[in-house]
């Protein structure tokens, strides 16, 4: 069987990254990140969109020469539309669309949402991929959702945030807690050290599979003010109990939808996807959740979780089966809905 090379390309952030897929196989992957927002404590769009411009074409090149693959042997290119920054989405569009023009390959556009949950079915995700349909937790910096996945294009969000993601929390958090830019993968890592029934935050009480986080921030912010004026050295002192306590809050809240959203819809088949579901605790806890109902999970390898141009090239390889080609005139979208 003849298995289509495609060129994915990822830039909806500070990430610049391209990616080769042959079949459902990954040849290679590769990511520039941007360390300049660190200084800003959050990414700034101005300095994203100038630094994919600098990336592009040398991450470009790094992929195909790791997946030892010649220009010529692109059959179509991939690229996120949306949603995303519009100056970072701008840059890997202009470039995907001048480099199909000149190889004359078809252009698939990709809503990064949907590869994120669509990453499950690269080859090397999971040991097996999810069946439909199944319930997919997608949660980033910029994301909170519950999906209904019934096939591969036909995706229905029964559960979203009414205003922080769970990622956007925990980097919020993390400022109040002095801790570098991005906080979440530090909080994860100091909150392995701390006991995470040490303090009690609030949790919304919404109906239905909605989401909110600016309670949880609001509540850890004003505790932090109260200590620190009986004990200046509050958070030094108790940053690894403060990481895990805050850690579970979120985990929580986020599991307890997603359960009952499960039990609600009778639906057995349960994924995470997005930046968020790299966090060790949340995996930890995703697992003894489905063995406890016997329910099959996915958790796909980290690799695939951030934001990466292998999600993409998947979702363009799935979209190229099908044919379903993009006009060249097409244009970045800051906002794409599933």
């Amino acid at each position: 069987m003849n298995k289509s090379i495609i060129l994915g390309i990822e830039s909806s952030c500070d990430d610049t990254s391209a990616a080769i897929i042959k079949g459902n196989s990954i040849l290679s992957n590769i990511a520039a990140s941007q360390k300049i927002h660190l200084e800003y404590g959050g990414v700034v769009p101005e300095l994203a969109s100038r630094a994919h411009q600098q990336n592009i074409i040398p991450v470009v090149h790094q992929a195909l020469t790791k997946a030892n693959i010649q220009q010529n042997e692109i059959q179509a290119i991939g690229f996120t539309r949306g949603p995303g920054l519009l100056g970072s989405l701008l840059v890997g569009t202009s470039f995907a669309k001048s480099l199909a023009m000149s190889l004359d390959v078809p252009l698939i556009e990709v809503n990064h949402l949907q590869a994120h949950i669509l990453a499950h079915f690269i080859e090397d995700a999971n040991p097996t991929p999810p069946k439909f349909p199944f319930l997919c937790l997608t949660v980033s910096g910029g994301h909170t959702l519950i999906v209904l996945v019934k096939d591969y294009f036909d995706m229905e969000i029964i559960g979203k945030t009414i205003d922080d993601a769970a990622g956007e929390a925990f980097d919020k958090i993390g400022k109040v807690f002095e801790l570098d830019y991005p906080a979440g993968p530090i909080i994860d890592r100091l909150a392995k050290e701390g006991n995470e029934n040490a303090f009690e935050f609030s949790k919304p009480k919404l109906q239905g599979y909605d989401y909110s986080f600016s309670g949880v921030k609001t509540s850890v912010l004003y505790f932090i003010q109260k200590e620190i004026k009986k004990n200046p050295n509050f958070i030094t002192e108790n940053i690894n109990n403060l990481c895990a306590s805050v850690q579970k809050n979120i985990i929580d809240i986020l599991l307890n939808k997603l359960k009952k959203a499960a039990e609600d819809y009778k639906i057995s088949e349960i994924a995470i996807s997005g930046g968020v579901s790299a966090n060790s605790q949340l995996r930890e806890s995703l697992k003894k959740l489905c063995l406890q109902k016997k329910w099959n999970y996915y958790i796909p390898k980290f690799e695939y979780t951030t934001d990466n141009a292998a999600m993409i090239a998947m979702v363009a390889k799935l979209k190229f089966d099908k044919k379903e080609f993009t006009d060249i005139r097409t244009t970045a979208t800051a906002k794409y809905n599933l």
